[in-house]
Parts: C-alpha cells; sequence; structure tokens
C-alpha cells in the first residue's frame, strides 16, 4: 500500500511542475503615474504572456506599430482605463513594437515622435519628452 501512494504523489507533484512549466507567468509594463510604459522593454519567451497594467489617473491606450510588427497581435488598439489591465500572449517568436495613440504618434517612417507643444511638456533645450511607446521581444 505505501508503494502505491508514494508512487501517486510522485505522479501528482510531476503533473504540477509539468503544468508550472507549460503555463509561464505573465511579465508586467505598468502605466505608472506619469505617461510612460515601464519598463520600456522587455523580452518573454513564446508562449508567456505580458499583462499591461495602467496606475495612472488617465486612460490610455496600447496600438501595434503593425510596420515592424513580427509577434502577432497587428492591428491591435486597446484602450487602458484608469486601473484596468488586459493581457496578451505571444505565440510565436519576433517583435511587438507598440504605443499610446493619446500620447504619441508616428512619423512618415512609422517611429513614434513625441508630443509636440500642444500635447507635451518642453524642456529647456526645446524638447517635448519622450514619446509614450516600447517593444515586447519575444524569443524561442
Amino acid at each position: 500500500m505505501p508503494y502505491r501512494f508514494s508512487t501517486l504523489v510522485l505522479l501528482f507533484i510531476a503533473g504540477i511542475v509539468n503544468l508550472a512549466a507549460a503555463a509561464p507567468a505573465a511579465k508586467q509594463i505598468i502605466v505608472p503615474g506619469e505617461d510612460r510604459f515601464s519598463p520600456y522593454a522587455i523580452t518573454i519567451h513564446v508562449g508567456q504572456s505580458v499583462e499591461f497594467v495602467n496606475q495612472d489617473a488617465d486612460s490610455h491606450n496600447v496600438i501595434s506599430i503593425d510596420a515592424f510588427n513580427t509577434a502577432g497581435h497587428k492591428g491591435l488598439n486597446h484602450l487602458l482605463k484608469h486601473d484596468s489591465s488586459f493581457k496578451l500572449k505571444f505565440t510565436h517568436p519576433g517583435v511587438f513594437p507598440f504605443y499610446c495613440g493619446f500620447h504619441a504618434m508616428l512619423d512618415g517612417s512609422n517611429q513614434p515622435i513625441a508630443p509636440g507643444p500642444d500635447g507635451g511638456i518642453q524642456d529647456p533645450d526645446g524638447n517635448y519628452g519622450t514619446p509614450m511607446s516600447g517593444v515586447v521581444t519575444v524569443i524561442p
């Protein structure tokens, strides 16, 4: 009888380990109390998810930069309201560049540019801040 019980316990533990390996934890990209994604860049493995979390008082959105997106979720334009979050699961390698459409825009080469005088705070050198953008790199 003890042999069967210990075998069942070992099989149960092996099953839990396999489940943990099959479902890697999601990484987070947070919008803190200011207009930026933190971290700006992350690397994940195929099968992992990224959770976008908005801790800012303002709404933001996550928009895929499709001209450079090779990791899936093309055409994404997800509203991220205050105190909300959403997850994206990535199923193949590539890059997922994104930006906030409220706080950044794309130039003619599909590169995020900082907001201008009507959408940012100008520093003493005449710059209007960093564009609110980021990138997820998905590796095998």
